[in-house]
């Protein structure tokens, strides 16, 4: 049986957060045009056939970066690549967050993080679908397991008024299938 084309696109959706405007997670619109150096956050969450929402951001910048924004967002994406090789079927959530905790410490940048650095994806939507039991925290002690699927995608926010300022996020979806391996299904190149 073929299924329509369009019943995957009637569910999804993007935006594009730019400027001081991506300091935060999905903030409203607003008609600021984007501007010559300006954060560009892309928001991207497509819906499968089968229910599951899937989740794409990507942080890039227009026409040029500038020295703040360069460490911001190299900080992250090392944190986001560590993020990624931690899950692993055996490791509790808390295990992954005190360890990339550890490294922003080490950098200086612990205060600019803004929340966890995963969380569960499921059925319906990137919210509903998430379980409180698999966040990617220090408070979280659920241990990883085949048949999960979540996401890695460590945030920093910068205040406004302070060189670099505005948000920095990259976000991966991965699966942890039956024989232990772990998939990243984003397949979308991102950081510098």
């Amino acid at each position: 049986k073929t299924l329509d084309d369009r019943a995957e696109i009637q569910d999804a959706w993007v935006w594009i957060q730019s400027g001081i405007n991506s300091d935060g997670c999905h903030n409203a619109l607003t008609r600021r045009k984007i501007q010559k150096g300006d954060i560009v956050m892309l928001n991207c969450f497509p819906e499968s056939m089968q229910g599951y929402y899937s989740a794409l951001e990507r942080t890039f910048f227009l026409d040029h970066c500038d020295d703040a924004s360069l460490k911001y967002w190299e900080a992250n994406c090392a944190v986001h690549r560590r993020g990624l090789e931690l899950i692993k079927p055996g490791v509790k959530c808390s295990e992954i967050a005190d360890e990339l905790n550890e490294m922003l410490l080490e950098m200086g940048l612990l205060e600019y993080r803004t929340f966890g650095y995963g969380h569960s994806m499921g059925i319906i939507s990137t919210y509903y679908g998430r379980e409180p039991g698999l966040e990617l925290r220090e408070d979280v002690h659920t241990v990883l397991q085949p048949g999960m699927v979540l996401s890695m995608e460590p945030m920093l926010w910068v205040p406004e008024g302070q060189p670099g300022a505005g948000g920095y996020r990259e976000h991966d979806v991965l699966i942890i299938h039956q024989d232990g391996s772990v998939e990243n299904i984003t397949k979308f190149p991102f950081g510098p």
